[in-house]
């Protein structure tokens, strides 16, 4: 595993699931990470407190920002007071995410929206402003958490499934724009995950979702952060434009 040493990463989503498990590992590593989150406060502080309080902790490593990252303005003064304390950054970990479940027929307009907006048009925003800092010292890496849904489909998830497909698309134009300045762009398709999204299913539920997995498991949070980590280090220097699945063989 690559060191992150003196390494800035943004990671959105960052106090909660998937999120925490990839900016504790990137703090475990020796980064320091600027985390964006939604609306819950108490998840923030709660992350916070952990890692005041974990074996790693080293002050001045983990900032935490609420922000709505599909609101363009926000996210400009989000980092606008990034580049004011930091200058550049390093790594943009695209995670933050919802899901608006409905058949299509009787999806509302705004369910439909706001899942495109928070998914994919906060992950443009965050990525436009990121690219941005990052040609100031010519490297970087950006990774966008997608999904297998975007090549799948599950019936109910039109919404989900088109957001997910589209930030490999935006991911593979991006990778091509900004090959020359050493800034790669990759994603990483967790399939199965065991987080709190999991936990409210009956146990029917998650033995069928368990069978769909070839390996018959469902995956951690430790193994999403592990993939992306090693896209974020220097051994994965040549690799740009490609979509990292995590998905026990799904």
């Amino acid at each position: 595993m690559s060191d992150f040493d003196g390494r800035k990463a943004v990671v959105s989503g960052a106090t909660k699931g998937i999120g925490k498990a990839i900016a504790t590992a990137f703090l475990e590593s020796g980064a320091t990470v600027i985390g964006v989150y939604g609306s819950d406060r108490s998840a923030a502080e709660t992350f916070m407190r952990e890692w005041e309080t974990s074996e790693s902790y080293r002050p001045d490593s983990l900032f935490l920002f609420p922000c709505d990252v599909a609101d363009e303005a926000a996210v400009l003064e989000f980092f606008a007071t990034v580049e004011k304390k930091f200058d550049t950054i390093d790594i943009l970990v695209n995670n933050a995410g919802i899901r608006k479940d409905a058949v299509l027929a009787m999806m509302a307009a705004g369910d439909w929206q706001r899942v495109l907006d928070v998914n994919l048009t906060g992950t443009f925003n965050m990525s436009k402003q990121a690219v941005l800092l990052m040609m100031k010292q010519k490297y970087g890496r950006i990774i966008h958490i997608t999904s297998p849904m975007a090549r799948m489909g599950f019936a109910g998830q039109a919404n989900y499934a088109a957001s997910k497909a589209g930030q490999i698309g935006m991911m593979r134009s991006l990778s091509r724009e900004t090959a020359k300045r050493r800034i790669t762009v990759n994603c990483v398709s967790p399939g199965f995950i065991d987080t709190e999204l999991l936990h409210g299913l009956t146990d029917k539920q998650r033995a069928e979702y368990k069978n769909m997995v070839p390996l018959k498991r469902f995956g951690t949070t430790r193994e999403v952060a592990a993939a992306v980590l090693f896209l974020a280090g220097e051994e994965a220097s040549y690799i740009s434009g490609a979509v990292l699945e995590v998905t026990g063989g799904l």
